[in-house]
């Protein structure tokens, strides 16, 4: 494991290779250890996450939580956070003492489930959270998937139509990753035999979403639609904004202001918050 103390009672770290970290972490007063990784994550490092979670079954002084996020996945991230962010205050509240949070290596799911507690709970400015984060541990939380899933809180999940599509009668199979699916899977295209192009429909909630085209095997951008500026990585993909039905309605305005560099939450917003993470149905 790495880790780094965030505050005094939380540690965001990388996943837990075998029981034995499980007294490492109670020996630093740990009493709740918050896992994010999904069941294929722990397969491919060859984690027994079943013996991880029997062993500190058998210790009165801390407890093993799952909440799962995908991985490398902004929407999914933005869709879970209620959820999981619900799950993390209760389990703080009912075991006080430290609080391991983590994903794989601690550098996407965990810091960002951190900042969103940081944020909503414990009253800081989401710019200000993310400056103490990011002086105590590298690392690269979706800053936006925070802000759109506070938005979402207070305004719901309304969902528009939006319309891809791919020119070319050479093609066999066209496909799309990314979007609301995540980069692990894939949508296809349906081609329209009058129009000789391959057509794709569905039905976003506002944001802003990357996505990529496979085409025939090959991962490739339209040139004809909105394309980002390189990452650091050096990858280009296209993107699609999503805008609601009433720019001018105070659900937008809501928006407008979490969206800008270091939105802040009124106190009855954060009270607003705290209701609702605290009435959320628990997950199995």
């Amino acid at each position: 494991m790495n880790y780094n103390f965030i505050r005094p009672d939380l540690i965001v770290g990388s996943c837990l290779q075998t029981p034995k970290d499980v007294d490492k972490l109670r020996a630093i007063g740990v009493k709740t250890i918050f896992c994010l990784q999904q069941d294929p994550d722990l397969e491919y490092f060859g984690v027994d996450i079943k013996a991880i979670r029997d062993y500190a079954e058998t210790c009165d002084d801390i407890r093993h939580l799952r909440a799962q996020i995908r991985d490398f996945d902004p929407f999914d991230l933005r869709m879970r956070l209620p959820a999981v962010v619900s799950k993390l205050y209760k389990a703080i509240n009912r075991n006080g003492g430290v609080t391991y949070i983590h994903c794989t290596a601690g550098l996407g799911r965990a810091p960002a489930v951190a900042l969103a507690y940081m944020f909503w709970v414990q009253g800081y400015k989401l710019g200000e959270a993310h400056r103490l984060l990011q002086s105590k541990r590298s690392c690269f939380p979706k800053v936006y998937a925070i802000k759109s899933a506070t938005a979402d809180i207070f305004t719901g999940f309304k969902k528009k139509p939006i319309s891809l599509t791919w020119q070319g009668y050479n093609s066999s199979i066209v496909e799309v990753s990314g979007l609301d699916i995540g980069w692990g899977e894939r949508l296809p295209l349906q081609f329209d035999e009058e129009q000789g192009l391959w057509k794709l429909t569905r039905e976003l909630p506002e944001g802003d979403y990357e996505y990529k085209y496979i085409v025939d095997g090959e991962w490739t951008c339209n040139k004809q639609e909105l394309l980002t500026s390189p990452n650091k990585d050096g990858h280009v993909n296209n993107y699609i904004k999503v805008l609601g039905d009433d720019r001018s309605s105070a659900g937008a305005a809501l928006r407008n202001r979490l969206n800008a560099d270091d939105p802040d939450l009124t106190r009855d917003e954060r009270l607003q918050i705290r209701q609702y993470l605290e009435a959320y149905l628990d997950e199995e």
